[in-house]
Order: C-alpha cells, then structure tokens, then sequence
C-alpha cells in the first residue's frame, strides 16, 4: 500500500507495473490473506495501525480479484483503467503538433512493439500500451527469476522503457496541469 502510493504519485508506469506484480502475490498466496500477511506483511517495519492499514489495503485487492474473476490472469480493473488513461493521453499527445518529441519517441519504439506482436498468439494480443507493458513485465519476472536477457531483447526493452518512461512524465505533468483542453466542457 505504502509503496504503491508513492509509485503512483512520482511514476505511473512503475506503478501500473507494481500492480501487477501485486496481483502476481496475491494469486501465488492462492488469494488468501492470512498467507500474504505472513509472507509479505510481516515482512515490513509497521506500527500496528499501519500494520492494519496494510493488510486492509491488500484484503481489499483480494477480494476484488476474486469478485472480478481474476483469481488465475487478468488485471483488476483499477489496473485496466490505469492503462485506459494512459492510453487516451498517449493518443492525444500522438496526434498533437504540440509535443513532436513524443510521436518521434513512439514511432523509434513502434518497431518493437510490431515485433512483439508478431510473436503473440491472436488470442492474446493486446494494444500497444498494454504491448509495452507487457514487456517490461517479462523482463522483469526474468530478471527475478535470475534469467539471462538476450542483446536483441535489451536493445527493445531500453527502447520501449525510455517510451514508457516519457509517457509517465506526460502524465505526471497532466495530473498536475492538464496539457490538453477538456473538450466536453
């Protein structure tokens, strides 16, 4: 909880990207609290309020797993609409003259994520946001796992990180002042 809420305030993407490691937890503690208290919990310096916050906080992601039905894959839909977000402002900062840094930076990556598509089944292609992500959720869990990454597998995720990266940074700053003009209003 605590570090989700600093993740969230300072980098969106290394936050959507903790969250899905979060739900990881939760399925490999077969959803149950008691698990993740003792194996993840305890594990942190709290004082008891915290301590209860804490375990309110990922009693409450448990449930949502279990009443969205993504006890065994998928995300939760705080997580999807995350990426939502993210995806509206890439498109709008994508078809603005205003920030051309950020087309050149998507259409250097786009290349990678054409590839990555190449090599997932039909079924399981996603956008090209959640594409991103993926990857460099991948990459992750390898380098957890003590896994070698390929060169070919670097170049693309130092590409796509630096993508991301930008994107989060457009983020942060639209939270703080929108950089486009509401158009319903």
């Amino acid at each position: 909880m605590l570090i989700a809420q600093q993740k969230r305030k300072e980098n969106i993407a290394e936050y959507l990207l903790y969250m899905w490691q979060v739900e990881d937890i939760i399925r490999a503690s077969g959803c149950d609290i008691d698990t993740i208290d003792q194996n993840v919990i305890a594990h942190h310096q709290l004082n008891d309020p915290q301590r209860a916050a804490v375990r309110d906080w990922w009693e409450g992601l448990v449930m949502m797993m279990k009443s969205e039905g993504v006890r065994e894959h998928g995300h939760l839909q705080i997580n999807k609409n995350v990426l939502i977000r993210l995806t509206d402002l890439h498109q709008q900062l994508l078809h603005s003259d205003k920030y051309p840094e950020y087309g050149a930076e998507f259409y250097r990556t786009l290349p990678y994520i054409v590839e990555l598509r190449a090599k997932t089944p039909a079924s399981q292609q996603a956008g090209e946001l959640e594409t991103c992500f993926n990857a460099l959720y991948g990459v992750l869990l390898l380098r957890l796992q003590g896994r070698e990454i390929g060169h070919d597998t670097q170049v693309a995720i130092a590409q796509i990180s630096h993508f991301v990266g930008l994107l989060a940074a457009f983020f942060k700053k639209n939270e703080q002042q929108p950089l486009f003009e509401d158009i319903d209003e």
